[in-house]
Order: C-alpha cells, then structure tokens, then sequence
C-alpha cells in the first residue's frame, strides 16, 4: 500500500494558502464598505429594495468572517487528533452562512409583506442608484478575483462566498430597476416586490450553498468525469490490469483517493510498488491537492468486492 507524500499542509502549499486568505480578507473588507455605503442610501431612500440589498451586505460580512475563520482553520496543517487535516472546517462553515442567510431572508419577506399593505413612497432615488452601480463595480471585481483563487485552489469557502457576491450582481441590478420605477413611474407596490423576489432569491442561494457543504461533509464522490478520469490515469500504466474499489472524497481544497490497483501477480512487490508510485504521481500532476492511497491486488484474486446501487 502507498499513500502520497502530500496530505494537508502539501495541500495547503504557502502561495495557495497566502492567496486564499487575501481573497478572505478582501471579501470582509468589501462587504464592510458597502454596508456603509447602503446605510447612508436607504437612510434617505427609504426603499425596501435598498433595504435587502443593506441586508444582504450586511449578511456578507457576516459570512465572508466566517469564511476568514474557516479557510485559516482550514489551511492548518493535520496533527496527532487531526490527520486528515482541518478541511472540513470550510464546509461546516458554508452550512452556518447558508443558515443565517436563510434566517435574515425570511425578515427580508416579512418586512416586504408588510410594505405591500402600506406601500411607502422612494425618495432620493438618485443616491441610492449612484451607490448600487458602484456596488456592482466592486461585487464584479470581488467575484473576478475569487473565481481565479477558486481555479487555483478548488476552495468550497471561498465557493460559497463567491456564490453570494455573484448573486448580489443580480440583486442590485433588480434595485436599480426598482428604484427606476418607484421614482419614475411613481409605482409605489413595485418596490416591496422586488424586495420579495429578491428574498426569494437569496433563500434559494442560501439553499445551493447549504446542499453544496452537505455534500462535502458527507464524503459525496466527486463528479463522475473526474472519476473517469482518475481511472484513466490509473489505467494508462502499461503494467496496471485493472482498477476496482476507487472511492474519492473532498474537503473543498484537498481531495482524497482510494484505490486497489491489480497487477501481474508474479510480480516482485518492489516492481508493485514502484508501478503505484508512478501512477499516484500521474494523478498527483492531473490533481495537485489529492492525498492518494493505492492497495496493489494480483490480477485474478477472487475477493469480496463492495457494489452501490445507482441513484
């Protein structure tokens, strides 16, 4: 049996981890700033629409701390209670963001119902669309710069945060509009439904990112293409008969690998276990936060082997 020489801390390698925390930091220091921005807007709009977008921000510090404090617990390196690392601090995370998003969502459409019965007029208008353009201008940089760190790094954390910011785009565009028609138009009930489809919305991210974590901390496999692939791999060895047994799990940045790999069985065990070393480092190269452990089988054993019935 082989098993490779990279677990948590190879995971977290420094340039990841360095680049992971400044995209952490980066998202709480935006947030902050735009719930400042929206709190000064819908002080003198009054626009429930304005209202959830405060809300939303609001909640994105709120989150994107919590994804600060995970990803740091996440890169800390596996020790004697630990060996597999601290990976799972990250979904365990997004499961509390997708919770209390949910929660200030359903405030968000309480509140929204209530200005349906005494629709209230928008002042202001003006403000309060200056501030959301400029907030979609930084939210698109901010999501910009996570999806590159997620290229890198394959981080649920910084996922599900960048999950939320991509729908904050969505979101103050559906504001701006709002505003448009409230002042323009003069709809007063235009702007409490655009604060319930949005709370609508944010309820149904919240959902994405709480099924998301639940698939990480339940050990789901990963997708069936990167299965297929990681057998290619495996196979692709001219001495490797078959493959059987693979199983696969991920914590967000590290994944892990399990397989038994069958080979001539007059083979010398030090041939075995070079040939399994030569292909944990093919998967290594195809997937670099893989910790990957081989068991080598002659070829033609007959042994029981487990079977899972499709979903």
């Amino acid at each position: 049996m082989t098993a490779a020489a990279t677990g948590p801390a190879a995971a977290a390698a420094p340039p990841h981890a360095a680049l992971m925390m400044r995209v952490a930091i980066a998202a709480v220091a935006v947030a902050a700033l735009l719930v400042a921005l929206k709190t000064i807007a819908y002080i003198v709009t009054d626009s429930i629409a304005m209202m959830a977008s405060l809300a939303d921000s609001a909640l994105d510090v709120f989150a994107s701390s919590v994804n600060l404090i995970a990803i740091r617990q996440a890169l800390t390196p596996a020790d004697r209670e630990h060996r597999f690392g601290h990976g799972k601090a990250e979904p365990l995370a997004g499961l509390a963001q997708s919770a209390f998003i949910a929660g200030s969502a359903a405030l968000l459409l309480l509140e929204a119902v209530r200005r349906l019965s005494f629709p209230q007029p928008v002042t202001n208008s003006t403000i309060g669309i200056v501030v959301i353009a400029f907030s979609m201008a930084v939210t698109l940089a901010l999501v910009a710069f996570q999806r590159h760190v997620i290229k890198r790094t394959r981080s649920v954390a910084i996922s599900a945060d960048s999950l939320h910011y991509a729908s904050d785009l969505i979101l103050n565009g559906s504001v701006i509009v709002s505003l448009l028609l409230a002042s323009w138009l003069g709809w007063a009930l235009i702007d409490p439904v655009f604060g319930i489809a949005i709370g609508v919305y944010i309820l149904w991210s919240a959902a994405r990112i709480a099924r998301l974590s639940l698939d990480l901390l339940m050990d789901r496999e990963l997708p069936d293409a990167d299965r297929t692939r990681i057998r290619e791999l495996a196979l692709a060895h001219p001495e490797v008969r078959n493959v059987h047994d693979l199983r696969t799990r991920s914590t967000g940045a590290q994944i892990f690998v399990q397989m038994h790999l069958e080979m001539d069985g007059a083979m010398p065990l030090l041939q075995a276990h070079t040939i399994s070393d030569a292909v944990e480092a093919s998967i290594r190269d195809a997937y670099p936060n893989a910790e990957v452990i081989i068991h080598e089988d002659p070829e033609g054993v007959d042994e029981p082997r487990r079977t899972f019935a499709a979903r």
